[in-house]
């Protein structure tokens, strides 16, 4: 693998501006080919095979209208008033209503009889002209904008239902600005440079850009959720910076250390340019493992987040070689630190001077009570975890100002809170020798399961197979006495029925997350293990890995419950309360952050496995890979922590879980795990860190990461590290 990347990025050196240039070409390519022929965003929540993925499936067969887009029209009067005394000002709305975009027809509410009992909230349905996932995210936000902004006075307008409440449009935030002004600030710290500091900034723009494009032509043949680009992003831009700031430490560490550019850059490229691809390969693998969940929305979020992967790792390997061509020299360009002079007269640094070689020596003399004390934190903040409680997100619990939300309040104060989770059952007719008299019988059975208010008129299919009829419950969409309600209707209903409706198909899609989860979680961890285990040549350290990292992880979830399920500080973060855990985030965090930690793992652990095989001495090798790695991995994981952090300041709960999660697990990995329980665990297994069974051994292809110290370095600074203080500011 060293050979490998060496040799694409001495190609990409080689010719700077034929690499730039062609980078340029393909994103015009991709952009150009994204905007032709590009497709629609859509979140497909169906569980193949499940009740509601049949149902729906009968409606897009026997009813076409059915399987067109629809949403609601909220009406409210103000207090003294009734909608009676505004009809003038609805038939006026509902004209206007009628000629937006997208709009086939408008069921009048007084004729329809939709008006709630004290005659003042009130909703007309909409007919699109379009199946859903045909219209797209960014019509649904004007239609949204347009009727929201038709009031009169003493009349409240909304516009509400799943549609549009799905297809909402995520409202601008400058939470992406922000993480990387913060990123912006440590890469100055870091280096010391304000060019050095912009390239990695740059760099990930530009995958993160490429991606995009990528994603919008990926969209043209599979469903793609709308949420695909935000996840993505978040995981591309942290990577992204991540990943060069590696490179770029290494290259400046190497001509530090008296090598020329060419050669800095080289050796740079073998060592941490082969780290880079070998994090980023296993990132790809466990984001793209979310297939394996065999859900349309999973898919394609890991399917993108694959791909904003591949293009951080492909834009380290070839365009940053090419700029640091380019650059030479001024790389260290727009020095801001004023003491540069002082220190450039120090003495080297030594190994044995630096704070981390110290600490790591220090946890090595006290591994037990550095490891029992590190442990009992984590599982402490991880337990809160094993009270988690997932559910799906409904529009109640949206931002209150959205009109979605106000529509759906709207409506539950006029109508009953199960108006906003209605059953759809259909009946396959073609199926059964039962006419009109059987679906009177299960209208009949399903109006006196407990949990159902009423059941509504039958509808049945031009071809006279297809009967379909509503049935409202007595709780929300996201309320667990709904599922409830939906198991005891699917109890007593015959073979040829079927439930679906929004609450029905998020419960099968839980049902079928929980079925795949230990397959997917199995088939995550099983496939780092071997990789770490093909590159550093161990059995212990690719296990004792995948163990911190699910505690990582545990501790992510652990703060999920304590601040949103349990409502802990949630005020902090722009919440009313306690929010449900959204089953979806849930399963994204696991790759992604599984992914991310074996990035830490793999770079100090690289640099462990260097040392290692220069002195032969364990608890050495630790105390050098830590110190050699140290401001580095932390600068990196302070990086990703300002990127994921500033995406709590999303309007959204359920990107403000996914900031949040992310942050905390990589905040204990740079900190806890990578500080003590990596020196620890190391110290107590001693040499056995390093077995490989000698069959085994020859069975594995031999794959390296590092190169062995004597390769990377000068004769005369084989032995000493490098010079942590010409190359960041004190």
């Amino acid at each position: 693998m060293q050979k490998l990347t060496r040799g694409i990025a001495a190609a990409s050196a080689r010719h700077p501006w034929r690499t730039l240039t062609s980078w340029l070409a393909v994103i015009a390519a991709i952009f150009f080919l994204a905007i032709a022929a590009g497709g629609t965003f859509v979140d497909d929540f169906s569980s193949p095979g499940s009740q509601s993925a049949q149902a729906v499936e009968l409606l897009d067969q026997n009813f076409p209208d059915a399987a067109k887009g629809s949403a609601m029209v909220v009406l409210h009067a103000d207090d003294g008033t009734t909608l009676a005394d505004h009809r003038a000002e609805i038939a006026q709305v509902l004209d206007d209503v009628s000629a937006a975009a997208h709009v086939e027809s408008v069921a009048e509410p007084f004729a329809a009889g939709t008006i709630s009992a004290d005659g003042r909230i009130g909703f007309a349905v909409l007919t699109l002209d379009s199946p859903e996932r045909e219209i797209g995210k960014p019509a649904f936000a004007v239609l949204s904008d347009a009727v929201s902004g038709m009031g009169a006075p003493g009349l409240q307008v909304e516009l509400g239902g799943d549609a549009i409440f799905l297809n909402a449009a995520e409202e601008n935030s400058s939470h992406t600005a922000i993480g990387l002004l913060v990123a912006l600030l440590v890469l100055l710290v870091v280096f010391g440079t304000v060019v050095a500091a912009i390239v990695p900034i740059g760099l990930s723009l530009v995958a993160v850009g490429a991606s995009v494009g990528g994603i919008m032509l990926m969209a043209s043949t599979m469903n793609v959720s709308v949420s695909a680009i935000a996840v993505a992003g978040l995981v591309g831009l942290g990577v992204g910076v991540d990943y060069a700031l590696f490179v770029v430490a290494r290259y400046r560490e190497n001509r530090s250390a008296g090598q020329d550019n060419t050669r800095a850059l080289s050796n740079a490229m073998a060592t941490s340019g082969t780290a880079v691809v070998f994090a980023g390969g296993t990132v790809m693998v466990a984001t793209a493992a979310l297939g394996i969940t065999g859900l349309g929305i999973l898919t394609s979020i890991g399917l993108a987040t694959a791909l904003m992967v591949f293009s951080a790792v492909a834009a380290a390997v070839t365009l940053l070689p090419a700029i640091l061509t380019l650059l030479g020299d001024r790389i260290d360009a727009g020095r801001i630190d004023a003491s540069r002079v002082v220190r450039r007269h120090r003495p080297a640094l030594r190994t044995e001077d630096s704070a981390w070689w110290r600490f790591g020596h220090h946890v090595s003399r006290r591994p037990w009570p550095y490891l029992l004390g590190a442990v009992a934190l984590l599982a402490a903040l991880a337990a809160p975890a094993l009270a988690i409680q997932t559910a799906f997100p409904a529009a109640g619990d949206a931002p209150a100002h959205t009109t979605h939300r106000q529509a759906y309040d709207l409506l539950t104060e006029g109508f009953g809170i199960g108006f906003n989770a209605p059953l759809t059952v259909v009946m396959d007719l073609d199926s059964s020798t039962a006419g009109a008299d059987g679906v009177a019988s299960v209208q009949a059975t399903i109006a006196d399961v407990p949990g159902i208010v009423s059941v509504g008129d039958p509808q049945t299919s031009a071809d006279g197979s297809t009967v379909v009829f509503s049935a409202l419950p007595d709780g929300g969409p996201a309320d667990a006495e709904t599922s409830a309600t939906i198991e005891r209707v699917r109890d007593v209903i015959p073979d040829n029925t079927y439930v679906t409706g929004i609450t029905a198909i998020t419960d099968d899609l839980n049902s079928q997350l929980e079925e795949t989860l230990p397959l997917f979680i199995g088939a995550v961890i099983g496939i780092s293990f071997l990789l770490l285990m093909l590159v550093f040549r161990s059995v212990a350290v690719p296990l004792k890995a995948a163990v911190m990292n699910v505690l990582s992880i545990g501790v992510a979830y652990g703060v999920l419950v304590m601040v949103f399920q349990w409502g802990w500080g949630a005020e902090l973060l722009g919440l009313d309360g306690p929010t449900p855990i959204t089953s979806i985030i849930v399963v994204i965090m696991f790759p992604i952050v599984f992914g991310l930690s074996m990035d830490y793992e793999v770079f100090l652990l690289s640099r462990i496995r260097e040392e290692y095989a220069a002195t032969r001495d364990n608890a050495e090798s630790v105390a050098r890979g830590l110190a050699s790695t140290g401001r580095i991995i932390t600068s990196a994981a302070l990086i990703m922590i300002a990127v994921f952090l500033s995406f709590v300041s999303s309007p959204v709960p359920s990107v403000k879980m996914l900031g949040l999660g992310l942050a905390t697990a990589i905040a204990v990995d740079a900190t806890v795990v990578r500080m003590v329980l990596v020196p620890a665990t190391m110290s107590l297994l001693g040499d056995a860190n390093w077995w490989l069974p000698r069959w085994l051994d020859r069975l594995l292809p031999v794959v390296e990461v590092e190169a062995p110290a004597a390769v990377t370095a000068t004769p005369d600074v084989q032995q000493v590290a490098p010079r942590e203080e010409e190359l960041i500011p004190q």
